[in-house]
């Protein structure tokens, strides 16, 4: 019988995807002190906004903005409440604390997925599919 998962997404920077890539794509490394919670994203559009308008424009992401995807144990999430923090239908994300990312990594069925690469070069932005 086929696990129940579900598709999340998460933007992430150049330093996040080397964490991540060390874990040979099997987990998202720990917060940082400044960072309370982790927050997977529930739509690609979502996940690819923040990657391209966001981690392009910030330094601490190096200019570049990843789109990541992966697959997480249904009966794992229902403890948490989807939070919709902007538009209802697009800006839909998980609240993880940041405490609690080992276990949710632990829950992490399959390869995190580079699905879509942003960056930001000194004079224009460019775009790679995967």
């Amino acid at each position: 019988m086929k696990e129940d998962t579900t598709i999340l997404f998460r933007p992430i920077g150049q330093k996040e995807f080397e964490l991540i890539e060390a874990s040979d794509f099997t987990a998202f490394p720990p917060r940082l002190e400044m960072q309370p919670i982790f927050y997977p994203v529930l739509n690609q559009e979502y996940a690819t906004q923040i990657a391209r308008d966001w981690n392009t424009k910030d330094a601490a992401s190096g200019f570049v903005g990843y789109v990541t995807r992966f697959h997480v144990r249904s009966d794992y999430l229902n403890q948490y409440e989807i939070q919709t923090v902007g538009a209802a239908a697009v800006h839909q994300e998980y609240w993880i604390p940041a405490e609690q990312l080992a276990e949710f990594n632990n829950n992490i069925v399959g390869k995190i997925e580079i699905v879509d690469r942003f960056k930001r070069t000194e004079s224009t932005e460019t775009h790679d599919n995967g």
